[in-house]
């Protein structure tokens, strides 16, 4: 039996690291160099912790593992509450996986205030942890609300020459939408006298006041999908933060709000879920269609990479709004690859970006003959990002395409149409970028050093190994997707499937 303090030393070591560096002295350079190794072998440790915690996790145990409670506010019914099962154990793994990747890539793309930089990573990495192991709505509130500093941070500080517009869209979006969160949480205790998840999880509604409090979450957990039309913020933080911080944010931060609308939407009021499904599946749908068009119009290579991930976020609201074990089974498995996959995608770009000093799709042309191994694995994550049958992503969008079947046809049609569209733009952006006649600087540029092979190889194997073996995680989360919402889902699909017609007959 893993020691039970296992989960609570994967939440704070990442503060011991930014702790260490802090106190780091000596010379600018030497302060440099120890913040990347204190901040990557930190990281790694914690990816390692938290393999053994997997390895140590009973998928068939129903309710949450390596719970720890303590009293935190005991008159109000507020405690330290964490604890995993098998849907949030995937997200923490999924963030201590990118952690140290994310550290690897900044190696050479983070050349000024490393330590401060480090330090919000490490910030990043607990707020991230304790927000996927939450089972305290205070404290989740506490820590999805905390990773608004470092994030912030990350894009105003290190971005680009907008950086300080997109941090500042980034931070209010997301800090007023958490407004309505905040209010859903006071209107909770203040009817059943606690905050804590699993007791919530059993409280009784009014089916208003279920509606009320759902509409809440929507919107803060809306915003952080983002949920369209909430998207505002995104194309500029995506754009002018720095590739390892795009790839925290659009790989792991994203999943937040996907992760909230699960947790605290379809778990939690099912039946105002299936009141509200319908006008969630028609915004999901849209943004699967708009973002696609709009990625097909972009110049900057990073930018299409950003509308990419819109258009991705659309599916997975399709998948967790169709209600039904397929749905969310497709749902959870598409935001891991995802996160894997638009990783990788960004630090790609970032690959080519800082040879040629340019993002521009038009200037860019014949990367293919100074980089095979760049093309080679960009290849392999574009054929991701598009659902090749042997990817993670084609599993997640193959159940997702199921659980939307189940509810009307022509849902699965055009949420289908991710796939089609997808492949428009993301081939024409290869084509353009990896093929064709060398352009400006492209016949100076020098292949894929080894940090950034070691960066993109570990995420090429997992992708292979999430298409090829997807059983690895479908077993770990799907058994409570089952114990969740397996006896609801028969009472609340027919729910779905009236509204979704009617809504079609208007």
């Amino acid at each position: 039996m893993v020691a039970p303090y296992l989960l609570p030393l994967i939440m704070f070591l990442p503060l011991v690291g930014a702790l260490a560096i802090l106190l780091t002295r000596g010379a600018p350079e030497a302060v440099q160099d120890s913040s990347r190794w204190i901040a990557l072998s930190t990281s790694l440790l914690v990816f390692v912790l938290s393999i053994a915690m997997w390895m140590g996790f009973d998928p068939h145990v129903a309710g949450y593992q390596f719970v720890t409670q303590q009293n935190w506010v005991p008159g109000f019914g507020i405690s330290f509450h964490i604890g995993v099962d098998g849907i949030s154990l995937l997200f923490v793994l999924l963030a201590t996986f990118l952690t140290p990747i994310s550290i690897m890539a900044s190696w050479r793309l983070i050349e000024t205030r490393v330590r401060d930089y480090m330090i919000a990573v490490m910030l990043l990495e607990t707020t991230l942890v304790g927000l996927f192991s939450s089972l305290d709505l205070v404290l989740f509130y506490v820590f999805y609300e905390a990773t608004l500093i470092p994030g912030s941070l990350m894009i105003g500080i290190w971005g680009g020459p907008r950086r300080i517009w997109a941090s500042l869209q980034f931070f209010l979006f997301t800090f007023g939408g958490s407004l309505f969160m905040l209010l859903a949480l006071i209107a909770m205790w203040s009817l059943t006298g606690t905050t804590d998840i699993p007791a919530l999880m059993q409280a009784q509604f009014s089916p208003m006041m279920q509606n009320w409090l759902l509409f809440g979450f929507l919107i803060a957990f809306g915003v952080k999908l983002p949920l369209f039309p909430l998207h505002g913020w995104l194309p500029d933080a995506y754009a002018e933060a720095p590739a390892p911080a795009t790839a925290m944010l659009s790989g792991v931060l994203s999943k937040a709000g996907a992760y909230g609308m699960l947790r605290f939407g379809i778990l939690m009021f099912p039946e105002a879920s299936a009141r509200f499904a319908p006008y969630v599946l028609v915004l999901g749908v849209i943004a699967v269609i708009y973002a696609a068009v709009i990625a097909l119009a972009q110049t900057d290579m990073k930018r299409t990479i950003a509308y990419s991930s819109f258009s991705h976020m659309g599916l997975i609201a399709v998948g967790l709004f169709s209600l039904n074990p397929e749905g969310l089974d497709g749902a959870i498995f598409q935001m891991l690859s995802h996160g894997i996959v638009i990783a990788a995608l960004f630090f790609t770009v970032a690959a080519i970006g800082f040879r040629a000093e340019t993002r521009s799709i038009d200037e860019l042309g014949g990367v293919a003959a100074r980089m095979p191994k760049l093309a080679t694995l960009a290849m392999l994550f574009i054929m991701a990002n598009v659902g090749l049958p042997g990817t993670g992503a084609f599993v997640g969008e193959l159940l997702v395409m199921i659980g939307a079947l189940h509810v009307s046809f022509w849902l699965a049609l055009f949420a289908g149409s991710a796939m089609i569209l997808g492949a428009i733009y993301t081939l024409v952006l290869y084509r353009r970028v990896i093929f064709g006649s060398v352009k400006g600087t492209v016949a100076l540029m020098r292949d894929l050093t080894g940090v950034e092979l070691a960066v993109l190889v570990p995420l090429a194997v997992v992708t292979l190994w999430m298409g090829v073996h997807p059983g690895t995680f479908l077993r770990v989360f799907d058994p409570a997707v089952m114990a969740s919402v397996g006896a609801r889902t028969a009472n609340t699909a027919a729910v779905v499937v009236h509204h979704t017609q009617q809504l079609a007959a208007r």
